[in-house]
């Protein structure tokens, strides 16, 4: 990862840092973080929360930020995020168009990174980042997101 890159990514986890600690209520804070980094990060299009509804055992959409989506609920293992949920652990998609199991939520949409967020060893929710670039996401991503998501549980 290039210097400038790192410098940013840093310099996001320490806002991240500061809006979960700040006086707003938990949607606001979500919302918040969404903007700062479809802002910040010129690949980010989509940033949104899914939170977990146990009882159903389903994602439940939350704060995001980007154009609206159908997929308000979605069951666990399906599409990304259902497989991220029910797998626990993050989803990297480069090329969304080669997945057999994909909720397609704008035909915009060329890939998606989804991350888990836990809290006492549960799932709570997870980041969901989707792209309109082909192959955008390195492992600086998903290692920035997975502590952005790390920093979000003590909202929980």
């Amino acid at each position: 990862m290039g210097k400038t890159q790192k410098k940013i990514f840093n310099s996001l986890l320490e806002r991240v840092r500061e809006i979960v600690k700040g006086p707003s209520g938990r949607d606001e804070k979500l919302r918040a973080i969404c903007q700062l980094l479809i802002e910040n990060v010129p690949h980010y299009d989509w940033v949104g929360f899914y939170l977990v509804d146990k009882a159903k055992k389903e994602l439940v959409l939350g704060p995001f930020v980007g154009e609206p989506t159908e997929h308000v609920r979605i069951p666990f293992g399906k599409g990304i995020c259902g497989q991220a949920a029910e797998r626990r652990t993050t989803f990297v998609v480069q090329d969304v168009s080669k997945e057999g199991n994909y909720l397609a939520c704008s035909p915009k949409v060329k890939s998606e990174i989804v991350i888990p967020l836990f809290k006492g060893g549960e799932i709570i929710g997870e980041l969901d980042i989707d792209s309109h670039t082909l192959s955008p996401f390195t492992e600086e991503d998903r290692v920035f997101l997975e502590d952005v998501c790390k920093i979000v549980s003590e909202l929980f």
